[in-house]
C-alpha cells in the first residue's frame, strides 16, 4: 500500500506540473523523510525545477503545494526547509488497509523471466561460496514471484567441462577403477564428498609432473566427442554428484525447474547452430598468425574498432579492414578444435531467448517432496513436457570474476543484432566468501599466525580447503539443536530436531543475504546463529515473541490476525496513532507497510540486501515496542486491541518479509 500511494502521489504531482507548467516529467523522485514527524514522503522537484521555470525552489515548492489540491489518502502537503515538500498520510486510512490486508493491484509487466542460478560443477561437494549463489538466487526468484512474474529457474550444468574431466582422470588414471567400480561408488550417500577429496588429489597429481596435464586434454575431448569409457564415466559422476546437490539445495528449500546440460549444448549441436550464426553476422573471425593462429576469435567485451585503431599493435590497414588486436581478442574457438566455455554460453543465451531454432530433449530428474518436478536436458525426451526458454528478460547469478564472460555474450548478442535481448540480459553479480579465521580454526585448519591475523581465509576446492554445504548446514543444526534442547525440553526429540533446522536454515540464509552483492563474505558460525544482533535467529525470534503474546492472552494469532479488522476500530486507529504520542507506534505500523515497496526495489536493483535490512529494522522497531508497551495488562480495552492489531499486523509482515527471504519461523525458540 506504501507504495501504492507513493504512486499515487507521483501522479497528481506529474498531472499539475504538465497543466501548471507545460512539464512532463516522466520521473517524480521521491524520498523518505528522515523522521515520520516530517510526513511520510519527502519531493525534492522543486531544486530540479529550479533552472527550468527560473524561480527560487521554495517560491515553486509553495506554488505545488497551494496549487495541488486534495490527495485521496494524503492529509496535507506541507512547505520544508529551501524547498523541500513534505506528504502526510491519513495515518488511520493507511493503518485501516494495513490491518485487512489490502494489497492494490499492481500492473505486472508480461513475459517469462530466467533466472539462472547455482550452476555448480558436478564434480564434488557443494561448498559455502556455493551457498551464496543459491541463496541470492532463489530469493531473488522469490521477490520475482512475490511480484507477480512468471519465472523459470534453470541450473546449468558444466558435465563436459575441466572440473569434470579432472575427476574422471583420477578415477581412471589414479585409482585405477573400472566403470562398473566407479558406479557402484557413485550409488553411496556422499559420493560428492569422495570426489572432493580425489579432486584435490588430482590437482596434486599434475603438479608432481606436468606430463601429467597432458592426460586432463586427452580426458577432455573424449568427453566432449561422447560415446567412449571417459565419457560414459563423465556421465555417471556428473549425474550422481548433480544429485546430491539437488539434496542439499533441497535442505535449504531451493528448487530448480530446469537443468540444462553442456553436453546436450554439443550433441545436440547447439553450438554448430551458434557457430554459424555468428560466422554469418561477422561476429567471429578466424585468425591465422599470432597466438591465435588457428583461432575463431571476437572483440573482446568493451572495446571498440576506433579504440583498436588507436592501438600501437594495430596496423593502419588492420584497422580499416576491422581486425582486433590481439590482445582484444577473444578466444571462442582454440586451435584444436575444441570450443571454449563462453561460445557454449552464447549458444545457451541464443536458446534462451528463443533465437536459437533448436531445443532440448527433456526428462523428469528429481522429484521433490512437495511433488515438484525437476526437468534435464537429454537428447531424446519425453513427448510431453514444460516449455522452457524463449523467455522476456534473463538474470545470471555468476560471481564477479565472470564478468568478462558474462559482457561477451552480451556483446555478441549486440554484434547479432539483437539488442533488446542484450538489453535485458543481465549479470547478478556478487563476491566471494571466505571464512573467519576463528571459523577456520574450528573447522581443524591449520592456521600461521599471519593466518590468524587476516581479516578472512580464502576457500580452494582444489586444494581441499573449505566448508562443504553439508556440513556447514550439520553444524548448524546441531549447534542450535543444543540450545533448543535446553530450553524446551518438554518438546520431542523430533520437534526440537526440526525447529534447530528451522533456525540453522534461517541463519545461514540471513547470513548469506545482509551483506551487499560487491562485498567479501567471511563466514563465521558464532556470528551467524547469534539470537542477537542483524541475524536471522533475532529476526525470527521476534514474530516467535508476537505470537507468544497472543497465546498469553488466550488468542489464535493466525485467526485474530485474520480478523483484526472487525476487532479494533477507525476511531482508536487515528486516536492512538496520530500526534506526537503516536509517532514511535507509527513507524512499526509504516515499516510494516513497506514490503511490496522494499521488494520492488530489491528487484530494481538486483540487491537482496535491502530486505534483509528491512527484516532486521521491523524485528528491531518490533522489540522496542515490546518492552515499552505491556500489551496484555493494558486497562484500556480499546487501547489494548488497537496494540494486539498492532502485533498481528508486524507479525505477519516480518514473516512474509523472511518467506520471501526462504526463511521459515520456528512455533518456539
Amino acid at each position: 500500500m506504501y507504495r501504492h500511494l507513493e504512486r499515487r502521489l507521483a501522479q497528481h504531482v506529474r498531472e499539475f506540473l504538465r497543466h501548471t507548467y507545460d512539464l512532463d516529467l516522466p520521473k517524480i523522485v521521491i524520498e523518505q523523510p528522515p523522521k515520520v514527524e516530517f510526513g511520510e514522503y519527502a519531493l525534492p522537484l522543486a531544486f530540479e525545477l529550479a533552472k527550468k521555470l527560473r524561480k527560487a525552489p521554495r517560491k515553486i515548492a509553495e506554488e505545488i503545494v497551494n496549487g495541488l489540491g486534495s490527495i485521496p489518502g494524503f492529509e496535507e502537503m506541507e512547505l520544508a526547509g529551501a524547498g523541500y515538500i513534505n506528504a502526510r498520510l491519513r495515518r488511520e486510512e493507511l493503518a485501516a488497509t494495513l490491518v485487512a490486508d489490502e494489497r492494490p493491484r499492481a500492473e505486472v509487466p508480461s513475459g517469462k523471466i530466467l533466472v539462472e542460478h547455482s550452476s555448480i560443477n558436478p564434480n564434488k561437494a557443494a561448498h559455502v561460496g556455493h551457498l551464496r549463489n543459491a541463496i541470492l538466487g532463489d530469493t531473488f526468484v522469490r521477490m520475482l514471484k512475490f511480484a507477480g512474474r512468471e519465472v523459470d529457474v534453470q541450473n546449468y550444468i558444466d558435465n563436459t567441462g575441466v572440473q569434470v574431466a579432472d575427476v574422471v582422470v583420477g578415477f581412471l588414471n589414479i585409482e585405477k577403477k573400472s566403470r562398473a567400480e566407479i558406479e557402484q561408488l557413485a550409488r553411496q550417500p556422499r559420493f560428492d564428498y569422495y570426489c572432493w577429496d580425489l579432486y584435490a588429489r588430482v590437482s596434486q597429481w599434475y603438479a608432481e609432473n606436468k606430463q601429467n596435464v597432458q592426460v586432463r586434454q586427452q580426458a577432455l575431448h573424449a568427453i566432449e566427442e561422447g560415446n567412449n569409457d571417459s565419457a560414459a564415466v563423465a556421465e555417471v559422476i556428473s549425474v550422481a554428484v548433480l544429485r546430491r546437490h539437488l539434496e542439499t539445495m533441497d535442505r535449504l528449500d531451493i528448487e530448480y525447474d530446469f537443468l540444462p546440460r553442456e553436453s546436450e549444448i554439443l550433441h545436440l549441436h547447439f553450438w554448430d547452430a551458434a557457430f554459424a550464426k555468428l560466422k554469418e553476422g561477422g561476429v567471429l573471425s578466424f585468425e591465422t598468425e599470432g597466438k591465435n593462429n588457428g583461432c575463431w576469435v571476437m572483440r573482446r567485451a568493451g572495446t571498440s574498432k576506433s579504440e583498436i585503431a588507436e592501438g600501437a599493435e594495430a596496423s593502419a590497414e588492420g584497422a580499416e579492414k576491422g581486425e582486433v588486436a590481439e590482445e582484444d581478442q577473444k578466444v571462442i574457438v582454440r586451435s584444436n578444435g575444441t570450443v571454449g566455455y563462453v561460445g557454449k554460453d552464447i549458444a545457451y543465451h541464443l536458446w534462451k531467448f528463443g533465437l536459437l531454432g533448436r531445443d532440448f530433449g527433456y526428462r523428469r530428474f528429481y522429484r521433490y517432496p512437495n511433488g515438484h518436478d525437476c526437468w534435464m536436458s537429454t537428447a531424446v525426451g519425453a513427448l510431453e513436457h514444460p516449455h522452457f526458454g524463449n523467455v522476456s528478460e534473463i538474470y545470471n547469478v555468476i560471481d564477479a570474476r565472470q564478468a568478462e564472460a558474462q559482457n561477451t555474450v552480451i556483446e555478441a548478442l549486440r554484434a547479432l543484432g539483437d539488442n533488446e535481448q542484450a538489453d535485458h540480459y543481465t549479470h547478478f553479480s556478487y563476491e566471494m566468501v571466505a571464512l573467519t579465521p576463528r571459523c577456520a580454526a574450528e573447522l581443524g585448519y591449520q592456521l600461521s599466525d599471519e593466518d590468524k591475523s587476516r581479516p578472512y581465509i580464502e576457500v580452494s576446492g582444489r586444494k581441499g580447503f573449505g566448508v562443504k554445504a553439508d556440513d556447514l548446514l550439520d553444524r548448524l543444526i546441531a549447534s542450535a539443536k543444543n540450545e533448543v534442547d535446553d530450553r524446551h525440553p518438554q518438546l520431542t526429540d523430533a520437534e526440537r530436531t526440526t525447529i534447530a533446522t528451522q533456525i540453522a536454515v534461517g541463519a545461514v540464509r540471513y547470513f548469506m543475504l545482509k551483506f551487499t552483492k560487491s562485498s567479501v563474505i567471511a563466514f563465521d558460525f558464532k556470528e551467524a546463529l547469534s539470537f542477537e544482533g542483524e541475524t536471522g535467529p533475532y529476526a525470527q525470534y521476534a514474530v516467535v515473541r508476537a505470537a507468544n503474546i497472543f497465546r498469553k492472552g488466550g488468542f489464535d494469532p493466525q485467526e485474530f490476525g485474520r480478523n483484526a479488522a472487525d476487532r479494533v476500530s477507525a476511531g482508536d486507529l487515528a486516536k492512538h496513532l496520530n500526534g506526537e504520542a503516536g509517532n514511535e507506534i507509527w513507524e512499526l505500523w509504516l515499516a510494516s507497510a513497506k514490503t511490496s515497496y522494499l521488494i520492488d526495489q530489491c528487484v530494481a536493483t538486483t540487491e537482496p540486501a535491502y530486505l534483509a535490512k528491512h527484516a532486521f529494522l521491523l524485528a528491531q522497531l518490533f522489540n522496542a515496542f515490546y518492552h515499552r508497551h505491556p500489551i496484555l495488562s493494558e486497562a484500556d480495552e480499546g487501547r489494548k486491541k488497537f496494540l494486539l492489531a498492532t502485533v498481528a499486523v508486524v507479525r505477519r509482515e516480518l514473516t512474509r518479509v523472511l518467506a520471501v527471504m526462504g526463511i521459515s519461523v520456528p512455533a518456539v525458540m
